[in-house]
């Protein structure tokens, strides 16, 4: 057996046990992508065709294969995803978890909001959304369904921090913090003043 099946094996076994799934050959197809991934260290489909064993002639034929997965709708990227990331994070439990909430603007046309789990000065994602927005400062309610699916993926963390730079500092997103019961630390400028919770004599 070669290193490259070996290391399929590995991985299918691994997306088997965890990732929620509506058709085992999206399970097999995903597999072969991360090997090839893993193997080449490449985020390019051409580099892939010779880590993944095929019948096909023309090297265009392996590249649709993993086109066909891309574009399928059936697919459904975060059921197979997010049980890897809750996997990965279960030994932590009992220690405190920060999340990473931040925007990216692609093309100057799409803007992905992105909560990440924090691990070794490396943000791991954990939920993202994509919109079509040209800026990367989007509105609370862009990016609170996000929150409230983390709050809800994440009931055994009883200590979580949530990280934000500026963009997130806004009234509505503190609201929901403090009821969430979640910490928080929003990177601010100096001249922001802080108002605490009004004084009633």
């Amino acid at each position: 057996m070669s290193a490259t099946t070996c290391l399929y094996d590995q991985v299918l076994s691994l997306l088997r046990q965890y990732s929620h799934r509506r058709d085992l050959r999206h399970l097999k197809a995903l597999a072969w992508m991360v090997t090839a991934l893993v193997c080449s260290g490449r985020l390019s489909l051409p580099e892939w065709e010779s880590y993944v064993p095929s019948r096909a002639c023309q090297a265009q034929s392996t590249e649709r294969r993993w086109q066909r997965f891309m574009s399928n709708r059936r697919v459904r990227v975060k059921s197979l995803y997010v049980p890897l990331v809750l996997a990965a994070i279960h030994q932590w439990q009992g220690r405190r978890l920060y999340l990473a909430l931040d925007t990216t603007v692609l093309w100057n046309r799409y803007c992905m909001i992105h909560l990440s789990v924090t691990c070794c000065g490396r943000a791991v994602p954990l939920l993202w959304r994509v919109l079509e927005h040209p800026s990367a400062t989007v509105s609370t309610e862009r990016y609170l369904p996000l929150l409230r699916l983390a709050h809800r993926l994440l009931q055994p963390y009883p200590d979580v921090m949530v990280l934000a730079d500026r963009g997130f500092a806004n009234h509505d997103l503190l609201a929901w913090l403090s009821q969430s019961r979640w910490h928080y630390c929003l990177r601010l400028p100096s001249d922001v003043v802080v108002h605490g919770p009004p004084v009633i004599p």
